[in-house]
């Protein structure tokens, strides 16, 4: 580490479109937490998507000023590729000048090889479970649902991606979990608890606020599930859950997300029910939540769940599976229930339709635990974990070398 300062100086490598959608977007805030936090942030992204803090010193993989290189016509993974390669070439001259590694999957490996000769520690974010565990989760219930996924899903199985990512696993020296789900999903692959960090996500409490009024206990509940809608994100059992409860009677369940097809003709005579509300692809997501009574998010398989902590800080009560997040304290910030248990969500469904006093408590709840989840407060959680991960790697040198630590 920097002998003139406790600064981390960490090389954030980034292979795509930084400030762009999903996890492009997450990166970006991760970018501005850090900068917020004090760390010192040499980044090479694969494009600049969305401007950086200025202390951010930039300098992308797969552009030059306004010249980019095509990710569509390249390749996907022929360009995280190359920026692989880039990046592990550039760190040869940034010895002693950077202390930390912050890489991101499927564009990791020749890095990680590089670095390791340079004695460089290396971080692995992983923004989902393990990847096996995924795969197979949402095969086994796509086989029970009927659904074909197409062959550029996420989810769709590829042997090339699993392997490249384990061996990615196996060769970093530390792995980011943002939430417990994704370490015992990686506990139970084999990786040792030693080499799996702790960090997680937020929200921008600019952008999700609450509204300032009463709500009437007498309307009926207003539900909202946001996000892709594909078989990991379980919309399927809310859906059941919500036909079976009585909250479907004077209440509204809106989707904001776009189907995956064969999943929507699944699911067609449950989505053309009079209280379910298609919405599409919204970008109005602040307004709906400020709107809305709960937000359901009932997913197989996840990271983090980005959309349950900004529902909290808009005042809307998170209704979530076990595989979400740990942001969630069941009866006190929301109710949890186990993936997949659609009798479970019946029960939560009508509990907070008759209690409308405890979905008013815990909406005040939710609030008032919010701001423990802002990105800013996400940028001093990342940078104490890339502190233990340079505090792991000193004792584990040093026991290595016979020196006590």
């Amino acid at each position: 580490m920097n002998q003139t300062s406790d600064r981390i100086r960490v090389l954030y490598s980034f292979p795509h479109k930084l400030g762009a959608d999903r996890i492009c977007y997450t990166a970006w805030q991760q970018v501005n937490g850090l900068a917020k936090a004090g760390a010192d942030v040499l980044l090479f992204p694969g494009v600049l998507h969305r401007p950086v803090p200025p202390s951010v010193k930039v300098k992308p993989t797969l552009a030059l000023g306004k010249l980019r290189v095509s990710y569509r016509l390249m390749g996907k993974m022929r360009a995280l590729a190359l920026h692989d390669y880039l990046v592990a070439r550039r760190i040869k001259k940034l010895v002693g000048r950077i202390d930390i590694i912050h890489l991101w999957p499927d564009a990791a490996l020749r890095t990680i090889e590089t670095a390791k000769g340079l004695g460089i520690v290396t971080v692995l974010e992983r923004p989902n479970a393990h990847t096996r565990f995924a795969y197979e989760v949402v095969k086994e219930e796509a086989e029970r649902l009927g659904v074909t996924l197409p062959r550029g899903d996420d989810y769709f199985y590829r042997g090339d991606v699993l392997a490249r990512e384990e061996k990615e696993f196996g060769m970093t020296d530390y792995l980011l979990c943002p939430s417990p789900f994704v370490v015992k999903s990686f506990v139970e692959q084999g990786i040792p608890r030693d080499k799996l960090l702790r960090h997680q996500y937020g929200f921008d409490e600019k952008i999700y606020r609450p509204d300032g009024g009463p709500r009437d206990p007498k309307r009926g509940l207003n539900v909202l599930f946001v996000g892709v809608c594909a078989v990991r994100k379980g919309l399927h059992f809310a859906l059941e859950a919500w036909l079976k409860s009585p909250a479907h009677r004077d209440g509204s369940f809106r989707i904001a997300g776009e189907f995956l097809p064969s999943y929507a003709h699944s699911l067609s005579s449950m989505l053309s029910h009079p209280s379910v509300h298609l919405l599409g692809h919204r970008r109005d997501v602040p307004e709906l939540m400020r709107s809305s009574d709960i937000l359901v998010l009932p997913s197989l398989e996840e990271g983090f769940g980005l959309v349950v902590a900004e529902a909290m800080g808009s005042g809307c009560v998170p209704l979530v599976s076990d595989a979400c997040t740990d942001i969630c304290t069941h009866m006190e910030t929301g109710l949890i229930h186990h993936a997949g248990d659609v009798q479970e969500l019946i029960r939560q469904f009508t509990m907070l339709y008759e209690n409308r006093d405890l979905l008013e408590r815990m909406r005040r709840n939710t609030l008032r635990a919010a701001p423990n989840y802002t990105w800013g407060a996400a940028g001093v959680v990342l940078l104490n974990a890339y502190r233990e991960a340079l505090s792991r790697q000193k004792c584990f040198q040093a026991s290595s070398a016979g020196v006590q630590p």
